[in-house]
């Protein structure tokens, strides 16, 4: 059965927090859309066997309504955490960014703890810069698989998505340096291909320009738009196109400096229908400084 994406998400939602009592309004806040959306689209899930509307507004998926969500499984997170993490010295000159402690916890680990708990199964790991250091994760995460990268240090984040390019179907593809304060934002099921991006008046930052939900342009530093966060999403179709074409851009002349999200946003733009999927402030914390660290936890401060 093919299900809307306004219906997707309120699957979605009710997957999660089964037979859970909820209302439109936090439905709405969770899933970015209006209340009245949410109330059509319960009443649409419930009259097509999906859901089941309980007493109390508590609502819950039918067998009908996790099987119209398979097609839509995640089936692997791809971690990128080979790089040096210059702006972050001294620090990094002993440590992978991705291993600092954050108030008590690695970087990494809330990043990984987000896909455990949306019951990913499969976790790839590509690493080089003091590559070994990364063992230590196998004690709380054992099944996590690791990929060298030998190009670490003479090519851009382009070369850890070439080394996997072949396993991006049905994949997120993320940054290992991100703070997530929200792990929500690492979901069981995905829709359709998306990166996931603050809305933001203005920002220095990379970001992109959005019209009716499409990303539109990928720049540094603009105006309405949304602060572009390393997490994203590639279905089949979308995932097997993105892996040529990083092939493509790898062995052109510069490839090897490139941004790997150029190659979809930039270079092959016209190829690609990718999503903004919106997060709130917060919600994930880029620590690209030594400054932004000790903002983020005071044991730095000293």
């Amino acid at each position: 059965m093919r299900i809307t994406k306004e219906q997707f998400e309120i699957l979605t939602y009710v997957e999660k927090y089964n037979g859970s009592e909820v209302s439109p309004y936090k439905i709405a806040k969770e899933i970015h859309c209006h209340e009245t959306h949410v109330f059509r689209i319960i009443k649409e899930t419930d009259s097509m066997g999906l859901i089941q509307i309980r007493d109390k507004e508590a609502l819950q998926i039918t067998r009908a309504g996790v099987k119209a969500l398979e097609p839509y499984r995640v089936k692997r997170a791809v971690i990128m955490a080979a790089g040096f993490g210059s702006r972050m010295i001294p620090l990094t000159l002993n440590t992978p960014k991705p291993l600092i402690r954050v108030n008590g916890k690695m970087l990494i680990e809330t990043l990984l703890d987000a896909v455990i708990a949306a019951e990913i199964p499969e976790i790839i790991l590509v690493r080089g810069y003091l590559w070994e250091m990364f063992d230590c994760l196998l004690y709380k995460y054992p099944h996590i698989r690791f990929v060298q990268n030998p190009f670490f240090d003479e090519a851009n984040n382009i070369s850890s998505v070439y080394i996997v390019r072949d396993i991006l179907k049905n994949a997120y593809v993320c940054e290992a340096d991100l703070l997530l304060n929200n792990p929500k934002v690492i979901r069981k099921y995905e829709y359709e291909t998306n990166y996931l991006g603050k809305y933001t008046e203005s920002t220095d930052d990379w970001c992109f320009k959005v019209k009716d939900g499409i990303i539109q342009e990928l720049s540094v530093g603009g105006r309405d738009c949304y602060q572009m966060y390393g997490i994203s999403y590639w279905d089949e179709k979308e995932g097997e196109k993105i892996a040529h074409e990083i092939e493509t851009v790898y062995h052109m002349p510069g490839g090897k400096e490139r941004y790997w999200d150029e190659v979809s946003m930039r270079i092959f733009k016209d190829h690609h229908k990718i999503n903004v999927r919106p997060c709130y402030e917060d919600d994930i914390i880029e620590i690209d400084t030594f400054d932004e660290l000790k903002a983020v936890d005071p044991a730095y401060d000293v």
